[in-house]
């Protein structure tokens, strides 16, 4: 039977593999957007996700054990997609803005998910609720651009 910690680490396990994930799209998004606000905000994006993922990984080492890195088929096919999505698309921008403000909600979920679903020590509670504040953040920063977008373009 898995003990609470266990359901703790997999959890942040979990999270580890999610913010690996979104640090490779971003880095992949820098290379696809055109305006350099957007370039800006997916390269603040994916240092912050690597920091997300060290801090995730030491948590997991308090609890006496060892981060789990698999590779990620959904990432993977998530970043093929992004390319398909920017080859067929005329507005590239347009395009990674729809899927960056997807992929944060759902980064918003896990996290959501994480934090009601397992009782956590305050600590482990404190980083996670600090990540999403920070993913809220940056997530509300995205839809001003998307706004200022729109303006633009009436």
């Amino acid at each position: 039977m898995e003990t609470n910690t266990e359901k703790i680490v997999e959890k942040l396990n979990a999270l580890v593999q999610k913010n690996r994930d979104a640090e490779k799209g971003f880095e992949k998004a820098i290379e696809i957007a055109k305006a350099k606000t957007l370039m800006d905000w997916f390269k603040t994006r994916a240092e912050e996700r690597r920091e997300f993922r060290e801090e995730l990984k030491e948590e997991i080492h308090s609890y006496g054990f060892s981060c789990v890195q698999t590779p990620s088929l959904t990432g993977d096919l998530h970043r093929t997609w992004m390319d398909l999505k920017a080859a067929l698309a005329d507005d590239n921008d347009e395009a990674m803005l729809e899927e960056a403000m997807r992929g944060e909600k759902a980064t918003l979920e896990e996290y959501n998910s994480a934090i009601s679903e397992i009782t956590m020590p305050p600590a482990t509670e404190h980083i996670l609720k600090s990540h999403r504040v920070k993913i809220e953040f940056g997530l509300s920063i995205l839809r001003s651009l998307d706004d200022i977008r729109f303006q633009e373009e009436s």
